[in-house]
């Protein structure tokens, strides 16, 4: 870990105040240990700087006071987090305060703020009485719809928010216990003692649009390999093509072939054969070997009309997310596109996934997904430490999108019927695949093990 000037000395603290904030530094660099970099706001009364110092982050710098923070507007691929520790609680003008700072963010910027549970203001007031706390009461306590609506009128969306530390004793183990599954039992989840919110400004893409790679994984598509070219829509920006043939039994590869022959438009086109199997495997191979600064995914059935790749795109510029996903669960789907059992399969992962990941989401498996090229390398680093798991791709694309803080948003489209050759997917087998999954994200992201 590398510190710059300014960072605290582990300040003096009880031994139990030391295991709160081992329990919330631990929720925090569940995101920050991806980052490039934690800022520490200025403390407010009783900050002693314990907090921030447990927190795990490459560069952590102290600024002493509010005009003290860097301007981060240039940075465009660096993922910067400012950690506010109670700093809300103790503002009377909290929105003033939001766009003041916002004015030096950049769109990869994320603030980090540690929240008192409101529910809980008489428990602080009486800690306060008792001598248990050298600070003074904090002035206001912020409910999750106060802290989503200011952040709202100060030009933030609020894009994670986790209850943390249920009990504050270690106890020979049993605090790390009910910190751990108190976060699924009904009711309990309302008396946590702090909440960790993270805060997305949305800033839109100002000047030249960022260049984009799409990804096609192609098995067995030999009839949809032109119609996939010849439908990518103007996106008024650089965009590459990428192929990656998978083993096909038919011709497909000799088509990629023929298409990038005769081609002679503005895209940049290239093709690749994929060594290993899976569209999983493809999607990485494709991801490592492109050069846009955003990425997507495109599946060569066409079932997901290349046209809407406009809207995706669109989107990320416009700043509304940073991983823009697709929900084929909306409109009308075209003939037998998608059979009921497979629907509802879906809508259930949609809503289990979701919950586990405390993140709104209506459709996990959408083969359309598209982030910057700089997370994507964040998401590698985050499997490497979550384990890899997921044999679609999916998962391991939505889970790190929602821990990191990323900002995930729907973009809904029509789901249309194949045109040529068969779905590669199993029902049954690969519903228990994504059954499995979605309890590996219960356990390891809900669930996930504390100090």
């Amino acid at each position: 870990m590398t510190a710059e000037k300014g960072q605290p000395s582990t300040g003096l603290a009880p031994r139990w105040k030391r295991y709160v904030y081992d329990v919330m530094a631990a929720e925090i660099s569940s995101l920050t240990r991806y980052y490039d970099r934690a800022i520490r706001w200025p403390a407010v009364p009783g900050d002693t700087g314990y907090l921030f110092e447990q927190v795990d982050c490459a560069v952590k710098q102290q600024i002493n006071s509010a005009i003290d923070l860097p301007d981060l507007r240039q940075e465009r691929s660096t993922r910067t987090a400012i950690v506010m520790n109670g700093s809300l609680n103790y503002d009377l003008d909290i929105r003033s305060l939001l766009t003041f700072i916002r004015a030096r963010l950049a769109r990869t910027s994320r603030l980090v703020v540690v929240l008192y549970n409101p529910y809980l203001a008489w428990l602080y007031k009486l800690a306060d009485r008792l001598g248990l706390r050298s600070s003074g009461a904090p002035l206001n306590f912020l409910t999750y719809a106060d802290i989503r609506g200011i952040a709202k009128l100060s030009g933030y969306e609020m894009v994670r928010a986790r209850r943390t530390v249920y009990f504050p004793w270690r106890l020979l183990g049993l605090g790390s216990f009910v910190n751990r599954f108190a976060p699924v039992i009904p009711f309990v989840t309302l008396f946590s003692l702090t909440s960790i919110i993270v805060l997305r400004p949305v800033i839109r893409e100002e000047g030249r649009r960022p260049s984009l790679s799409i990804i096609i994984p192609a098995r067995n598509e030999r009839g949809n390999i032109e119609a996939a070219v010849a439908r990518i829509p103007d996106l008024k920006t650089e965009v590459e093509i990428l192929f990656v043939e998978g083993h096909s039994s038919d011709s497909t590869w000799s088509e990629i072939q023929r298409v990038l022959d005769g081609y002679e438009g503005p895209l940049k086109i290239q093709a690749v054969k994929q060594i290993g199997n899976g569209k999983n495997d493809a999607v990485r191979l494709g991801f490592s070997l492109s050069a846009g600064d955003v990425l997507t995914i495109l599946d060569a059935d066409l079932t997901m009309p290349p046209e809407l790749l406009t809207q995706f795109f669109d989107a990320y510029c416009d700043g509304l997310a940073d991983f823009i996903n697709g929900t084929r669960l909306v409109y009308p789907m075209e003939g037998n596109a998608m059979r009921l059992l497979n629907r509802l399969g879906n809508v259930f992962f949609a809503k289990s996934v979701g919950n586990a990941l405390d993140t709104m989401l209506g459709d996990t498996l959408c083969g359309t997904k598209m982030l910057a090229r700089h997370d994507y390398l964040r998401m590698r680093a985050w499997r490497q430490a979550f384990g890899d798991f997921d044999p679609f791709g999916d998962f391991e694309l939505l889970f790190p999108a929602a821990v990191l803080g990323l900002g995930i948003i729907d973009v809904p489209i029509r789901y249309l019927a194949r045109t040529y050759g068969r779905t590669n997917i199993s029902r049954f087998r690969h519903g228990l695949m994504l059954l499995r999954m979605t309890l590996v994200g219960i356990f390891r992201v809900k669930l996930r093990k504390v100090p």
